[in-house]
């Protein structure tokens, strides 16, 4: 299974300057793209298609070469073959031998990865249990399930017990109790020391399990950083009171909509920092009054609102550099 924890001589698994890809000549798929993920975290790569994700991500792996590119990945420049050895890759659109079974393609993946075989066959088990396919180990792949498949998959990807792992719509096909233990498996790898880097549409699995995100929009990186900072602007408090809003609110508090099917009830919009003891004097004035708090409770952007608007901001390339200069300045 996962082997000890490791140590890093440097704070970034990945960290990339300036890549820039072009594809015969006149494609940009890539324009000048920074990202930097820490050693021991769980980062999302987000994007709409055609963004450049999967370009970035075959670039990382040598797959393809870049046109420009600087920067290193586990601590080698970008391109190095050698690399690859501590690296577990799960694409999005694998393909095994129908005819293997589970614990063969494991082992088959593992050799091809350089592994002993007296470690694989070590490793295997606890692997095929980490991913709860121990009792299907033995049937060939032809008769499993697309989720089943993912399963076998993230395994092949751990096999070589790599210090970084690069899955691609890892919980694509799996029902929602699969998608649970794959995110119990990432928090698992996580707390070994493993780097996890996760390419995903699924922007709410996303947003359980990441320390940090990037948004990329055609080619660029629109931002990255922790979810709690790229949304800190967006963070209020709402309070829902029966009746009509008082007339002494300040300009800084907004009238929002009443709740679905609550005309008598009002929704108070309240932006006063992150900390709750700064609400403290709105809530003692309203009682003060008389009036019922049917709720108070803090809220902020999800991860798909950011995604949504750093998509709409690229519509419109005045919002986005502004945008885009907030983002690095507190990335």
């Amino acid at each position: 299974m996962v082997a000890t924890e490791r140590t890093t001589q440097t704070p970034f698994a990945i960290d990339l300057v300036d890549v820039h890809k072009t594809y015969r000549g006149r494609i940009r798929a890539l324009r000048g793209v920074s990202l930097q993920v820490h050693a021991g975290e769980i980062f999302g790569l987000l994007g709409p298609n055609g963004a450049g994700k999967s370009t970035l991500v075959k670039i990382m792996l040598t797959v393809i070469r870049a046109t420009r590119a600087g920067g290193t990945v586990l601590g080698r420049p970008v391109g190095d073959k050698p690399t690859l050895a501590r690296v577990g890759y799960l694409p999005e659109h694998h393909v095994m031998p129908r005819y293997l079974t589970g614990r063969q393609v494991i082992d088959h993946f593992g050799a091809l990865a350089g592994v002993p075989r007296s470690v694989r066959r070590q490793r295997i088990p606890g692997l095929l249990e980490l991913v709860t396919m121990k009792d299907w180990a033995d049937h060939r792949i032809g008769q499993y399930s697309k989720g089943m498949m993912q399963r076998i998959g993230l395994a092949q990807a751990l096999v070589n017990d790599p210090d970084l792992v690069v899955l691609d719509e890892p919980t694509d096909g799996v029902d929602p109790v699969g998608r649970r233990e794959i995110r119990s498996i990432l928090l698992h790898l996580r707390e070994r020391g493993h780097t996890v880097f996760l390419n995903s549409h699924l922007l709410s699995e996303l947003e359980m399990v990441c320390d940090r995100v990037a948004i990329m929009v055609q080619g660029r990186m629109h931002q990255q950083g922790r979810i709690e900072d790229l949304t800190r602007d967006s963070r209020r408090y709402e309070i829902v009171i029966d009746g009509d809003p008082p007339g002494w609110l300040p300009p800084d508090i907004h009238v929002g909509a009443s709740p679905a099917g609550e005309a008598s009830k009002q929704t108070l919009l309240v932006r006063l920092g992150d900390e709750a003891q700064a609400i403290q004097p709105l809530i003692d004035r309203l009682r003060g009054e008389g009036r019922t708090i049917r709720s108070v409770r803090p809220v902020r952007e999800s991860l798909e609102d950011l995604f949504m608007r750093a998509v709409e901001n690229e519509d419109h390339p005045g919002a986005v550099r502004g945008g885009r200069r907030r983002a690095e300045g507190g990335a």
